[in-house]
């Protein structure tokens, strides 16, 4: 018995030899692996190569989407303007490392008004220091700090020599705690939870080139997450799942309406029952946004100034009322000027932003125009 009990095991060791040389039988498509490969390709802008007197002035006109960016008193475009900017997109965030000798800055009231650019942005220099003024309160921000701030607000301020990251989201990303940001606006961030997404951002930084398309969401969200802990009262930090499921609905949301801008039927009825809520769930949604109608025709608005604002675009001003979901030309010119200040012809028969007077290679001009549209495309 005991030599039959041998053989047994024997012969079922060399079965599992066997069977380690059989060739693994192929996965179903639905159950491959995971592309590997880096998912980001960065956009660099550098006034390196230019000469020193054309460098300040590719700076300013790539900068020229955020803010209006000044010399120092004690500088001249003689002395040249050192910077580079590195640009990497998530699709729902922005992440920027930026290099640049010291200057002035300031986002005005006039340029809020032609810029669709409203998102939140968050300071991390490495090097040196910054003061930004937003209505009379100044912040400074140092290395091992983290600054946040609304581009949807004026602001000016300056900055020494520095070596910063910048993370660039989209408003509506936060369209369920925008109070709690807005309270925060043009603030230090502190606490643990803010050492913590001190860590985490470096970290981020540490693999750019190393993250796969099936991180980029889970990070924008993760980084989402981060922030409103470091924002929100100890007792709400159990509350993020449910804002994150409230991000993901306004995220549907918003691209519905995006994507039905010149639809009749584009109403808060067509919108409950596309998304599968309820109404009264759809306007708590769209509360810190002023209500469903008020974004939606901001939307249009802001689409129909976008085109109006581009040279290429040779339609009539009816031809792109229509586009976006007016009816009436004169209810569109009526609701175009109260929202922005002045008119659609305005717009379509002005100069927007000054070119620079001194030349500028067509390579930067290339990369400052995608940057731009890097910014407006931001969580569309």
């Amino acid at each position: 018995m005991d030599a039959k009990r041998q053989d047994k095991a024997l012969a079922r060791q060399a079965l599992e030899r066997d069977r380690r040389r059989w060739p693994r039988e192929a996965q179903p498509d639905n159950e491959a692996a995971p592309s590997l490969a880096p998912a980001l390709e960065p956009l660099r802008f550098s006034t390196l190569e230019l000469a020193p007197e054309d460098q300040f002035v590719a700076w300013q006109a790539h900068m020229a989407p955020l803010v209006e960016i000044k010399l120092p008193d004690d500088k001249s475009l003689d002395d040249g303007f050192a910077a580079d900017h590195t640009a990497w997109n998530f699709g729902g965030m922005l992440i920027v490392q930026q290099r640049a000798p010291a200057h002035g800055y300031m986002r005005s009231a006039a340029k809020l008004r032609s810029s669709s650019i409203d998102h939140w942005y968050i300071a991390l220099p490495h090097t040196g220091r910054s003061w930004t003024e937003v209505d009379r309160r100044v912040a400074e921000n140092q290395p091992g700090k983290l600054e946040i701030r609304s581009l949807g607000y004026p602001f000016r301020g300056r900055a020494t020599e520095s070596q910063s990251l910048f993370l660039y989201l989209p408003r509506d990303l936060f369209a369920d705690a925008a109070a709690t940001l807005d309270a925060k606006n043009n603030s230090i961030l502190s606490g643990n939870f803010a050492d913590l997404l001190l860590d985490y951002l470096y970290s981020i930084e540490a693999r750019l080139r190393s993250l796969t398309a099936d991180d980029l969401p889970r990070i924008v969200h993760a980084t989402r997450s981060m922030i409103i802990a470091c924002l929100s009262p100890p007792a709400e930090h159990a509350a993020a799942t449910e804002q994150l499921m409230s991000v993901a609905l306004m995220e549907r949301a918003r691209r519905y309406v995006h994507n039905n801008l010149d639809a009749a039927h584009l109403t808060p009825d067509s919108m409950c029952r596309a998304l599968g809520v309820s109404r009264s769930r759809l306007y708590q949604l769209f509360e810190p946004s002023g209500g469903v109608l008020h974004y939606i025709q901001s939307r249009r608005l802001l689409a129909a100034h976008v085109a109006l604002s581009d040279p290429s675009d040779s339609r009539r001003i009816v031809n792109i009322a229509e586009a976006v979901g007016f009816s009436s030309a004169a209810n569109f010119s009526r609701a175009f000027s109260k929202e922005f200040g002045y008119s659609p012809r305005e717009v379509r028969s002005s100069v927007v932003l000054p070119r620079p007077a001194h030349s500028v290679s067509h390579a930067g001009h290339e990369e400052a125009s995608s940057f731009e549209h890097w910014l407006k495309a931001l969580g569309s």
